[in-house]
């Protein structure tokens, strides 16, 4: 790769100022010193402008599914923020249907450019500020100073760099300035790959050597040491599940020289680097999971939405609406009946959470979270043969999992204090038949006994801004009033690490360790989810993969937990006889048979989504992302990833 000569003028600092005399017609004028930029010693000299540059850098650090993204997001293999929870199995999408969003529901197979990440003008502009800091010589730049920034952009540039190796593999490890000398053999400057492991070691050695430099000891927004302790949690997980499970893959996902594929004899090595990582957090007491309502479903809730009070976030990328810092997020994805701007509506309802997902919730007692008595909705006798009828449409998810009701908004549930119609249509009883008829309306229409037909929030097949899956979402929800218009809009934060998932990270290492106490770092978890102290004796990997999809759901992990577990292909392997690959709904319905005791009752109808015309398919190819074609001809040293 090559990289032009870089002046020290960045964009978030240039100073505009205002014209107060007319121009000269100088013939020297295009000579004269532009007045509007900064030059390398008014910058690097001056901490607060120094402090634009850092803020610049961490606006600009790659990401995933969060609460940003363009608004028309039709691009398959771009960056498309929240939009994109509905391109895996934690929910589909259900807001306007035009291309640009729906293609989501009919993914034929993720292409290769998915995940795609090759962003070294960051890594350049990172570098550039990091020399520039360690030579200047100021009496505002002390020592200390200097230190504390230099440990910072060495973060952000770590923090990037497991960015691009979670998604590319091993990529070239540039910790200097190059400068191409235009004499036209750009050659010395085109590096080769480092292989994946040395990428992870990178990491790993950049975060030990910034930990007692970094201050900013109680921000949540600006990295400090346990936030460098917990992306060291994360990449080190990441990079010891990729060397034991990639190599228990029938034909290894690897490369000759390393730059895919970490040997598997190292898988013990990066799995007690993120175990000390997880420790010295948790033992640290600077941090506590979030335990402030005793109502354990909403409290989880609160865990997210909470910005005073709350010991578990490490850290987060902050909205305020005083600072004009705002995001769409509850406006699009506000359930149907509390969208609030009905004349101009942008957007509700986006966001379906799958049955897939509520049904991976656990029963308190332990018992597998497959919800009970539902029928297949095929409206036969056959179908509704294991129908249960619950006097609630909420008694279907008595006793499950407090999680799930801190996630999801599921029937019969309420959100900021107004209870939501959550209802499909009627079953009515066909004596002549003996079974129930299924009659469904349109939204907010009534039955002829007056009752619901169809309730206001749905859900309903297949139209806009409504559940397709009889679900909506309530994790990052923001319940307070205007949060769901166009003029105020929401700042909750967008937390990119809170302690629960430390504890997961905790208990993975040292179950593949095999230690003893990795079950007390998951019960504790479970413990807050409203499960017993030691609700688990045992545990097994899949037990701990449960833990994460459902206490990390639409946190951006579960595309990359399945990756590194090298189960993605697996799991969503692209046919329709696969559960996991699909998705379903749940859509509840009233019982209209008088002078039976089941009148006035609810039943549940389980079925594969008809929005969701095509299986998940994830391919071996997806394990890598692909290397542009423009990357190569720049740098013919590049090799490509496998099955590119």
């Amino acid at each position: 790769m090559t990289f032009k000569k870089m002046k020290a003028i960045y964009k978030p600092i240039l100073l505009f100022l205002l014209l107060t005399s007319s121009f000269s017609c100088n013939k020297d004028w295009l000579e004269r010193e532009p007045e509007n930029l900064l030059t390398d010693e008014q910058l690097w000299t001056n901490p607060q402008l120094i402090l634009s540059t850092v803020a610049d850098f961490y606006s600009r650090l790659p990401r995933h599914t969060d609460f940003e993204g363009p608004y028309g997001c039709g691009s398959a293999g771009g960056y498309c923020g929240w939009k994109d929870y509905a391109s895996y199995d934690e929910a589909m999408w259900s807001g306007v249907s035009n291309f640009d969003y729906e293609f989501r529901n009919s993914l034929i197979d993720y292409p290769f450019n998915r995940w795609s990440l090759w962003n070294y003008d960051l890594i350049r502009d990172i570098n550039l500020a990091i020399e520039n800091i360690e030579k200047v010589n100021s009496p505002k730049m002390t020592e200390a100073v200097k230190a504390q920034f230099i440990a910072e952009l060495r973060y952000l540039r770590a923090f990037n760099y497991f960015e691009l190796v979670k998604r590319m593999g091993g990529v070239p490890i540039i910790t200097k300035q190059m400068i191409y000398n235009f004499e036209g053999d750009p050659s010395y400057l085109q590096q080769p790959r480092n292989s994946e492991e040395e990428v992870y070691l990178f990491i790993e050695s950049e975060l030990n050597a910034i930990l007692d430099d970094l201050g900013n000891t109680d921000s949540k927004t600006r990295a400090n040491k346990y936030t460098a302790l917990a992306l060291k949690s994360r990449a080190m997980l990441y990079a010891g599940s990729l060397a034991k499970y990639n190599s228990l893959m029938a034909a290894p996902v690897v490369l000759p020289k390393g730059e895919v594929g970490i040997p598997a004899s190292r898988a013990t090595y990066f799995y007690e680097s993120s175990l000390a990582a997880s420790d010295a957090i948790i033992n640290s007491g600077s941090y506590q999971l979030f335990e402030n309502n005793p109502d354990r479903g909403q409290n989880f809730y609160e865990a997210f939405t909470a910005k005073t009070n709350n010991r578990e976030v490490i850290q987060a990328i902050d909205y305020s609406v005083s600072q004009g810092r705002r995001h769409l997020f509850t406006l699009e994805n506000i359930p149907r009946s509390l969208r609030k701007d009905v004349e101009n509506v942008s957007g509700s309802s986006a966001l379906s959470p799958s049955l897939n997902l509520v049904e991976s919730y656990e029963y308190l007692d332990g018992s597998n979270g497959a919800l009970k008595g539902v029928g297949t909705g095929s409206n036969t006798a056959d179908g509704q043969a294991n129908w249960i009828f619950y006097t609630n449409a909420n008694d279907i998810f008595a006793n499950k999992d407090a999680r799930l009701a801190g996630t999801i908004i599921y029937p019969g549930s309420s959100f900021g204090g107004q209870a939501l119609q959550m209802q499909a249509g009627v079953y009515v009883w066909n004596a002549t038949t003996n079974k129930y008829d299924r009659q469904e309306g349109g939204l907010n229409t009534k039955y002829t006994d007056g009752g619901v037909l169809t309730g206001g929030d749905g859900p309903l097949h297949n139209e806009n801004y409504v559940s397709a899956t009889g679900f909506y979402l309530r994790k990052y929800l923001d319940s307070s009033p205007a949060a769901a218009t166009s003029a105020v809009r929401s700042d909750i934060w967008w937390i990119q690490f809170r302690l629960g998932e430390i504890y997961l990270n905790a208990g993975e290492a040292a179950f593949e360790l095999g230690k003893g106490n990795a079950v007390t770092y998951i019960n504790r978890v479970r413990e807050r989810a409203g499960f017993g102290a030691n609700s688990l004796k045992t545990l097994t990997i899949e037990r701990i993969r449960n833990e994460r999809k459902v206490e990390l759901a639409f946190e951006d992990h579960r595309v990359w937990d399945l990756r590194r577990w090298r189960i993605a292909h697996e799991v969503w392997d692209g046919t329709t006889g696969n559960p996991s690959s699909n998705i379903y709904a749940l859509f509840p319905y009233r019982i209209i048979r008088p002078g039976h005791p089941n009148h006035g009752k609810y039943v549940f109808d389980k079925f594969r989504s008809s929005r969701n015309t095509r299986p998940r398919h994830f391919r071996d190819g997806n394990y890598y992302s692909e290397i542009s074609q423009s990357v190569i001809n720049n740098n013919p040293k590049i090799v490509r990833n496998p099955f590119h």
